[in-house]
């Protein structure tokens, strides 16, 4: 800002014209990141329910796949591919419309509600529940209130589990609507927003090694060192015999060898990972860090006999694995990589992954014994990641501040969340279900609004269900016509006005940046020079401020002669707490900047998926055999009621991709083909002799996809100059979609390996509307 100071002072530009500059740009940030802060949130909500949406339809594909889902189950596949069409459907009426808003007020205002009934709902119930509560009914990430709001239902929800725990070991492990609640938590915007900025660099510059194999699992290090020298001499020496128990490729002195410097490297990495995690502690989401102090007072409190070592290891399985471990296993998922690591780099991060969770939790080496020979990492560093466990539940808390965010609520007429029909209507209805647990009494206010609300309708189809704009007030609403009013019986009319005053000078420092530097702050002046300005906003504030000043001298509570000097010293000492306002603006839209964009590139992955399952229910209707009842069969088409033989399958392709192509659009994922020198890999060597040395370089090769039916596809990899293919691959859409859904991302071609999703994109945009 300086430079730009001496930049307008040169040009002859006058200091009041630099002032009004630096007022636009400050509104101008503050507006920014209030847009990225709602567009984050609504796009959270959107690749939830994709989200949740890509693991029904993971599940019924399978079942497609092994030729087991009747005709009925597909169209269910298909309704969860629809889009909505705002043209359908239609709106509750207008006095539906006011009771949902009241009966949503009350349940995001009294978190007590939503509590009970994430407590009574089954597992299978438990996501559609969490993308109301989540993302719509305390959507707006960003907003004080309704975040606070969110964190008391979720204290509520813990104090719950820790009541009904049998034992301590079992507390918050299971995978319970409790723990899914959890896990949902984090992947809010603030929480990615975190992933993003500690962990993707220090991944993304692991993963650039490749080559770097730190494999400790003897026995597979046994595999990989009898392959290589089976590969280098032609054969095995008779004192390394194939598939050896784990017990004896531990006692080999050969593996012990090559174990050890790894063992080495990846303890540093490790140490690096966590070393970087414990810088970013003030970095943490608020509430991330009041749900490990929540469970930090609720174990104290069941477990008074707990060591802390106990109770940092319970708050480390929330931390560590729900929340870190995940992104660093598969970062892909978090958006944190382009593609998936290569194998090796895969399997250092997922080494890297149980290290910090046996460093967090107490360690169990029962079922990966080789594990052992990482514990001087968990040794070293007991300590400190129990001392970071307990820095991180050193937070405040919120409840004053909401107490009076639910006063000014009640008089608000702007509170609005966006809900779709079949939120509306599924909540209602999980209501209704557990109403006698959650309201006994007929008197209370959430019985009296499901009573008149009546039963719940049926849930709409998917094209159907619309988003409403649900103004959200109280029934039983007592108007409130100032902050001082609505906490007169726990404040003094007094201490509001001071903290009023205190807090519109702060307002007027931040907003007029030619008094921000002058020190120290004149009170009088200030509000005298906001009230003489041209903005009208600071004008009403000035002349309000003056007034309140004047107030306060007469109760004596300040005075005039000394400068005012104890408001004064508490407003510098507040704008000092929140430093550079517009310093941190740019930083935090910055930040922000990268969030949305992972978000959005997040939901175009998930939208692909979808894209790749209408092509597949397209194709297996095409390519169905001919079932009881059902119209069409293979090489059958009905026209009219009669059968009638369809025409000759038509052959898509070849269409041509070149090696770079597919390299770097991440389809290509590793490749065993040389890059410019002039050798051949042993394998490539051995298998295609024919192949001319100085033309089996990556420049010269390229890919052939031909689709000869619907759902299967042929892949062939080519070399310039000749026309016959070096490897010929056919492809079934099922098998691509089988690998996707059990989570095996690669795809062996031999001398390339693929990227899976990224295959079925391509095979999607290329072939679905040809």
């Amino acid at each position: 800002m300086s430079r730009l100071r001496m930049s307008l002072a040169e040009a002859g530009v006058p200091l009041t014209c630099l002032y009004a500059v630096i007022q636009v740009f400050y509104h101008t940030a503050q507006k920014r990141l209030r847009d990225l802060k709602s567009k984050i949130s609504a796009q959270s909500k959107r690749n939830f329910v994709l989200e949740r949406d890509v693991r029904f339809l993971d599940s019924r594909i399978g079942l497609l796949i092994q030729n087991r889902m009747a005709l009925d189950e597909q169209n269910e596949v298909e309704k969860h591919l629809e889009d909505v069409d705002a043209t359908e459907g239609h709106f509750p009426d207008d006095r539906k419309m006011q009771q949902y808003s009241n009966l949503f007020f009350l349940l995001q205002s009294e978190p007590r509600h939503i509590a009970s009934l994430c407590r009574l709902v089954s597992l299978s119930e438990i996501d559609t529940l969490l993308q109301t509560v989540m993302f719509t009914l305390y959507g707006n990430q960003y907003e004080s209130r309704e975040e606070h709001l969110l964190l008391t239902m979720f204290q509520s929800v813990l104090s719950s589990q820790f009541e009904t725990a049998t034992e301590f070991g079992s507390l918050l492990r299971a995978n319970t609507p409790v723990s899914r609640m959890m896990t949902t938590y984090t992947r809010r915007g603030p929480g990615q927003s975190y992933l993003k900025s500690v962990l993707a660099e220090r991944i993304n510059s692991l993963i650039e090694h490749k080559d770097l194999n730190l494999e400790i699992n003897p026995v597979k290090v046994y595999e990989q060192m009898i392959i290589q020298i089976e590969e280098e001499t032609g054969s095995l020496p008779p004192n390394l015999p194939r598939g050896v128990p784990p017990e004896v490729a531990a006692a080999n002195p050969d593996v012990q060898a090559i174990i050890a410097p790894r063992l080495t490297m990846l303890m540093e990495i490790a140490n690096s990972f966590l070393l970087t995690i414990i810088d970013s502690m003030e970095s943490v989401p608020y509430g991330i860090r009041w749900i490990c102090k929540q469970i930090r007072s609720l174990t104290r409190r069941k477990y008074p006999e707990a060591t802390d070592y106990a109770i940092c290891s319970l708050i480390g399985g929330f931390f560590f694995l729900r929340f870190i471990n995940p992104a660093i296993v598969t970062p892909q998922a978090y958006m944190l990589v382009d593609g998936v690591p290569a194998k090796f780099p895969r399997r250092t991060l997922t080494l890297i992954a149980k290290m910090l969770q046996n460093l967090a939790n107490k360690p169990s080496y029962a079922k990966e014994a080789y594990m052992i020979t990482l514990n001087p990492f968990v040794e070293n560093n007991k300590a400190r990641i129990n001392q970071f466990l307990n820095n991180l539940c050193e937070v405040g808390d919120f409840y004053d501040t909401l107490e009076m965010d639910q006063y000014m609520a009640l008089s608000k007429k702007d509170l609005v969340i966006h809900i779709t029909l079949n939120e509306l209507y599924n909540t209602h209805s999980l209501i209704l279900q557990h109403v006698e647990t959650l309201s006994p009494n007929d008197k209370q206010h959430l019985r009296i609004l499901t009573d008149e609300l009546g039963a719940a309708p049926p849930q709409v189809p998917r094209k159907e269900n619309r988003t409403v704009e649900l103004q959200l007030y109280s029934r039983w609403e007592t108007p409130i016509q100032d902050i001082q009013s609505a906490l007169m019986d726990s404040v003094s009319s007094s201490d509001m006005l001071y903290m009023e005053t205190k807090s519109i000078f702060v307002q007027l420092i931040r907003s007029l940046p030619q008094v921000a530097d002058k020190r120290p702050y004149n009170l009088q002046a200030i509000a005298e020079r906001a009230a003489t300005t041209k903005d009208a906003t600071l004008v009403r504030k000035g002349i309000k401020v003056k007034e309140m000043l004047r107030e306060l001298e007469e109760q004596k509570i300040i005075d005039r002669s000394d400068g005012y000097q104890l408001m004064q010293d508490e407003v510098a000492a507040e704008l000092v707490h929140l430093g550079n306002l517009r310093e941190k603006v740019i930083a935090e839209t910055k930040s922000l900047d990268a969030v949305y964009k992972t978000i959005c590139d997040h939901n175009n992955y998930l939208r692909g998926q979808l894209e790749q399952y209408k092509a597949y229910l397209q194709n297996v209707r095409l390519t169905a055999s001919k079932d009881k009842g059902a119209t069409t069969g293979v090489g059958v088409v009905t026209v009219g009621g009669k059968e009638k033989k369809p025409m000759k399958p038509v052959v898509l392709g070849p269409y041509r991709f070149t090696h770079a192509q597919l390299e770097k659009e991440g389809i290509i994922v590793e490749s065993n083909v040389p890059d410019n020198r002039y050798v051949l890999s042993p394998a490539l060597a051995k298998s295609t002799p024919f192949i001319n040395v100085r033309d089996c370089r990556r420049p010269n090769i390229y890919f052939n996809i031909t689709s000869p039916t619907p759902g299967t596809f042929i892949i062939a990899l080519h070399y310039k100059g000749r026309e016959k293919a070096i490897l010929e691959m056919d492809l079934n859409i099922d098998d691509l979609l089988e690998k996707q859904k059990d989570n095996k991302h690669l795809l062996d071609l031999e001398y390339v390996q693929l990227n899976v999703p990224k295959v079925l994109g391509l095979l999607n945009k290329v072939f679905t509307k040809r």
